[in-house]
């Protein structure tokens, strides 16, 4: 990919653009100022705290030791869903907070990155026709919670009960032989996980919120943080009227009166045409395990997603972790009971993992908020309720939850940290729309590729003029993907992406197949010199 002879400068930045630039000011600004709030993490948990903070006229920063979403939140089954294996827990709570937190996202936080996708629930022949009436009955149930919740048919439509034929018609690699019919159910996809961290963390910043990526805490303190600018090494002290420690399975390095379980999800990845390019996700059970499902899951670039475990895994890097052979062969031998044609480790292109913190709070410690379950034994069986641990003199913590509660979790948190700070400022969250948020018409206006208004939303249009301006970023990155270097530079721009591994593993999720990358790799590498380029002709024209 050839770089332009003379390139032009970029377009005026936004105010919620991320980039070095952007990070250079505001660590400047903290250098010296005090702020009312700093939050330590930058996953979905920590940029929420950040946007619910600013939202309410709270001066904010925000630090990350490596890249947004580089963490628990990039690396998720990529769903917000409104909680039906919590109603087979008879987890009530989770389920009705779950169910009211997707209706929020899918109608008025980022209709542009949450879409409806249709689940399959096959009813096999071999299985006792009580589970089948069972899960039929779930799913009733779980459409009055999305009615209550006030989430329209519009947005995710009603159930539906599935000849065997028609099951085939849109899950295509099962075993219609082996069915005596199907449920269909509408949830929630993320376009991608990583995006809507990305776009939580811009619209703070939009609003005024300091990101700071690549600024590692070694420690804090009710009103101060030490850290490490990992670029320099040079030393970052930040003073503020608050602390919040969002730092998901890390959070027990900060808070000794913490047990955070890390829980390992672990999925497989599948050419989508291996499985006769499926229209809808199905579930598969995993036998002696009630409520507990194998998910898959079509996603956007031809691929399906196949997961996931639940495992404690304390030794695993909780921004890379290791993939076991076992869970592989666990994720292989569930969904292979329902297909038609098996698959193979052949048939796999890929594989990703994520560290889910589920929480356990010591006894006799006051804390504030909704508990996770203090239980032992397997981490399948640990509830996904929050924890708001707030006691005088320490950083507040928030911990557990899943990405659908974040904005809850959020909530819950910052009205802690207003409470410390004697302010009165109303939560706004319910109803703020993120960057690239818009109405179905708005975004059925935008002058660009569906593909890109559903990744980018009304910003799909800056993406696409990127494209224009640099001709040769219009074109694919390589064959046999849809994705254009004009998206890469964009990410460099306006989404913080400052490496190789940032544009691969999380702008794009190109680094989920190791193929893919390896062939997007030459391009990235000229995209982020071209980046470079630009600042620098930017900067000298200042």
């Amino acid at each position: 990919m050839a770089s332009p002879a003379n390139p032009a400068s970029p377009a005026i930045p936004n105010p919620s653009w991320l980039n070095d630039e952007t990070r250079r000011r505001s660590l400047d600004h903290v250098a010296g100022h005090t702020v009312d709030l700093a939050v330590v993490g930058g996953g979905i948990t920590g940029v929420g705290v950040a946007l619910d903070a600013v939202s309410r006229g709270v001066s904010v920063a925000l630090l990350e030791g490596s890249d947004l979403a580089s963490g628990t939140s990039g690396y998720s089954s990529k769903l917000i869903h409104g909680g039906l294996r919590y109603l087979a827990k008879m987890d009530f709570p989770v389920a009705w907070e779950s169910a009211v937190e997707r209706r929020w996202l899918m109608s008025r936080i980022a209709p542009h990155l949450v879409h409806p996708l249709a689940f399959v629930i096959p009813d096999a022949r071999s299985a006792p026709a009580w589970e089948g009436l069972a899960a039929g009955a779930g799913v009733v149930i779980y459409d009055v919670l999305r009615r209550l919740s006030g989430l329209g048919s519009s947005v995710l439509p009603r159930p539906q009960l599935l000849s065997r034929q028609a099951v085939g018609a849109v899950v295509p690699a099962l075993d219609g032989k082996a069915l005596r019919r199907g449920y269909l159910y509408w949830d929630g996809q993320l376009a991608d996980d990583a995006r809507l961290v990305l776009g939580v963390a811009r619209t703070a910043a939009g609003l005024g919120a300091h990101i700071l990526r690549d600024v590692k805490v070694t420690a804090m303190t009710a009103d101060s943080i030490d850290a490490v600018d990992t670029r320099t090494g040079s030393p970052v002290r930040i003073q503020a009227g608050s602390v919040v420690n969002a730092t998901g399975v890390w959070s027990a390095d900060f808070e000794p009166q913490l047990s955070v379980k890390p829980s390992r999800g672990t999925h497989l990845v599948v050419r989508a045409e291996r499985l006769g390019n499926p229209h809808a996700a199905h579930t598969v059970a995993v036998p002696g395990h009630f409520g507990r499902y194998v998910f898959v899951l079509p996603q956007p670039g031809g691929v399906v997603y196949i997961g996931l475990t639940d495992e404690e895994d304390h030794t695993a890097d909780g921004h890379h972790p290791r993939v076991p052979k076992h869970d592989v062969g666990f994720l292989l031998d569930i969904v292979n009971t329902t297909l038609a044609v098996p698959l193979s480790r052949d048939d796999i292109v890929g594989t990703f993992a994520g560290l889910r913190p589920l929480v356990e709070v010591a006894k006799g410690h006051g804390d504030a908020g909704a508990a996770g379950v203090a239980e032992t034994g397997g981490t399948a069986d640990i509830s996904r309720r929050h924890l708001v641990r707030d006691v005088p003199g320490t950083p507040i913590t928030v911990v557990g939850g899943k990405m659908t509660t974040y904005r809850r979790m959020a909530q819950d948190a910052v009205d802690a940290v207003t409470s410390r700070l004697g302010i009165e400022a109303p939560c706004r969250t319910k109803t703020l729309p993120l960057v690239g948020a818009g109405s179905v018409q708005q975004l059925s206006a935008v002058a660009a590729p569906a593909r890109l208004v559903a990744k980018y939303g009304t910003e799909a249009a800056a993406v696409q003029a990127l494209g224009r301006q640099f001709p040769h970023l219009a074109e694919p990155l390589f064959d046999g993907t849809d994705i254009t270097g004009a998206e890469l530079l964009f990410a460099v721009q306006a989404e913080g992406a400052a490496s190789v591994e940032d544009l691969l593993e999380r702008r794009t999720r190109l680094g989920f197949v190791p193929a893919d990358a390896r062939k997007a790799r030459g391009p990235a590498e000229q995209i982020l010199a071209l980046a470079a380029s630009l600042a620098a002709s930017e900067g000298a024209s200042k």
